[in-house]
């Protein structure tokens, strides 16, 4: 992992390669950010930088064999602890990180900017509240105690410390404080109101800033192929967070046309029945599903709009979509969308500002239904 791979966030980089660069760096560190930030990505550049062979001024080469092996997580100098639980194969005082060593490494290979959630799915928790064990503290403290073996400093990634047993903070404090020449602690954390003032105390405090509109479109758009007025549709709902925006491109687009196109045919028939089932299916997406949707509303209502002015606008919609603003912009005048298009929008601020989900769609599909047939 290099600085490169991380989109944007050029300020929070320069801030830890001078610190490098300038030998100031601290022997415990706390790389706190949102869920979906860069901070374990971030983490991992710098655990590469550190120990890179051939760095440059702004970043690590990604080919020497510190690089190389860091990059596949397989370095020995460079050692994690996360949140476990048992599982059917693994229980009592086997519940610690290496245990799950194979599926961490899948697991982070393909995501850095993942959660908890989606780590305890992965290695199989069942459900289980997966946390950091005393046991793990006396694994630290042991592993710790070797010098490191290829690299000038041997690393410690703590992910999640928040889940770290009470016990096992209290077991890792003084090593914290103290800890063998050339070794740093970097403790990865969404929340760190929730660990011990005494861990607190003893680390240097890293706020990562949230990704912008801008860095999670590049994101979406390099990475994940996506066009660039979906990927800044998504980028805009992601609030910060990659992790969020990744789960959002589930933008199956073809369900949320079928969802719209049939929303706008119940409004012109004012088939209330069918509006009433609507409503329920809206009423259950979460917060950000129905953003999502109300976003993708106005898309096509604009697409219906300039249709007729720009065909090529067109293009960037599948043929089914094509097909609907194409018979949606002859079917409405200019006004009547543009009257649509308002509704939707102020819609989507009151959905902002915790609206009531029912009322206001409800509210919202009477109007649409209103506007359509009006003389």
């Amino acid at each position: 992992m290099r600085f490169a791979d991380i989109p944007g966030l050029q300020d929070t980089k320069d801030q830890l390669i001078q610190a490098i660069q300038n030998n100031h760096v601290a022997h415990a560190q706390l790389f706190y950010g949102q869920q979906g930030s860069g901070n374990m990505a971030l983490a991992l550049a710098y655990s590469a930088y550190i120990n890179c062979k051939d760095k440059s001024e702004t970043d690590s080469c990604g080919v020497c064999s510190n690089c190389t092996k860091i990059d596949k997580l397989v370095h020995p100098d460079l050692q994690f602890v996360y949140p476990v639980s048992s599982t059917k194969s693994v229980t009592g005082k086997n519940v610690v990180s290496s245990s799950y060593l194979k599926e961490w490494r899948s697991y982070l290979t393909n995501n850095k900017y993942g959660s908890l959630e989606d780590w305890s799915g992965h290695y199989g928790a069942e459900n289980k509240n997966a946390n950091i064990s005393k046991e793990e503290s006396r694994n630290i403290i042991k592993s710790l105690s070797l010098k490191s073996f290829e690299a000038e400093y041997k690393i410690l990634i703590i992910w999640l410390p928040e889940n770290m047993h009470v016990s096992a903070a209290n077991g890792i404090l003084k090593i914290l404080e103290e800890p063998p020449e050339k070794t740093l602690f970097l403790l990865v954390t969404n929340d760190y109101e929730k660990l011990l003032t005494t861990i607190l105390s003893r680390c240097q405090l890293f706020k990562v800033p949230s990704f912008s509109h801008e860095e999670i479109t590049g994101y979406l758009v390099n990475t994940k192929g996506l066009e660039e007025g979906n990927a800044k549709k998504i980028a805009a709902l992601a609030e910060g967070s990659i992790k969020a925006a990744v789960e959002n491109i589930v933008s199956a687009e073809e369900d949320s046309h079928v969802m719209f196109r049939d929303w706008m045919r119940q409004c012109w028939t004012k088939d209330y029945t069918a509006i009433s089932g609507a409503n329920d299916i809206f009423f259950k997406m979460n917060k950000t599903a129905q953003k999502m949707y109300l976003q993708y509303a106005v898309n096509m209502i604009r697409h219906s709009l300039v249709s007729v002015y720009m065909p090529d606008e067109k293009l960037k919609l599948n043929t089914d979509e094509q097909g609907f603003v194409t018979n949606f912009g002859k079917a409405l005048s200019t006004d009547k969308l543009e009257r649509i298009s308002k509704e939707l929008n102020q819609a989507a601020y009151h959905l902002e500002r915790n609206a009531n989900v029912k009322i206001l769609f409800m509210d919202l599909s009477l109007t649409i239904g209103r506007i359509m047939t009006a003389k």
